[in-house]
């Protein structure tokens, strides 16, 4: 485990500009085409995201794995009472600060470096999400037990497809830059999140992921 955190955490410090990038939309005019075409679905499922989070105004939130926190800024600009977003990746939250300062959040947000079965917080949080983590999460059990311990109302989360032309072509092209990816059936994904110990999932097909809500309540 350790060893794969590491290089999760490698990866991902190589990786911020382009990743942000395909959020921040600063690339050129035929790269950003390719990336509305291509990563249609990472859009959706940003967009699924808030809409599942709704309610927001007055809530907790747990963006776990939050990147450069556009999930996580997007919530506090939406005045989320908290959020607190964490990542594996210094880069990452170094940037997610710099961008909560730039906007004048800093009284919403709180940014960590940490793992999430290594994170202690003091007390629950409303809603917990996971969008875009168990794509490199080689055992996910442990992470949903944990998300849904340190959540009272619901988690959203993504699952890439394994039944997908895009599957096999992010196997080779992320393996080659030395970072694992993995996939998942619609059985799979269910099975987990039960035996992770939510109650009722809402599973829905966004491109070429699972986006799920699960509720912690019946």
């Amino acid at each position: 485990m350790a060893d794969q955190l590491q290089q999760q955490r490698d990866f991902w410090n190589r990786e911020i500009a382009a990743f942000d990038a395909i959020y921040s939309r600063k690339k050129s005019r035929f790269s950003s085409f390719l990336d509305r075409v291509f990563r249609k679905d990472m859009y959706q499922r940003y967009e699924y995201t808030l809409r599942q989070a709704a309610p927001v105004e007055g809530r907790t939130f747990l963006d776990v794995g939050c990147g450069t926190g556009r999930y996580s800024l997007e919530l506090a600009r939406r005045k989320c009472a908290r959020v607190v977003g964490i990542d594996i990746a210094e880069a990452m939250i170094a940037e997610c600060k710099r961008l909560s300062s730039a906007e004048g959040l800093d009284a919403r947000t709180e940014f960590l470096r940490s793992d999430l079965l290594d994170y202690r917080p003091s007390g629950t949080f409303d809603v917990s999400i996971g969008i875009g983590l168990f794509d490199y999460i080689k055992n996910p059990l442990p992470v949903l037990e944990k998300m849904r311990k340190l959540t009272s109302d619901r988690s959203i989360v993504s699952f890439p497809r394994v039944f997908t032309w895009r599957a096999p072509v992010r196997k080779v092209r992320l393996g080659l830059k030395g970072c694992d990816v993995y996939f998942y059936s619609r059985a799979q994904v269910e099975r987990l999140l039960k035996d992770a110990g939510f109650s009722r999932l809402d599973v829905e097909k966004v491109g070429k992921l699972y986006c799920v809500t699960a509720h912690c309540r019946p």
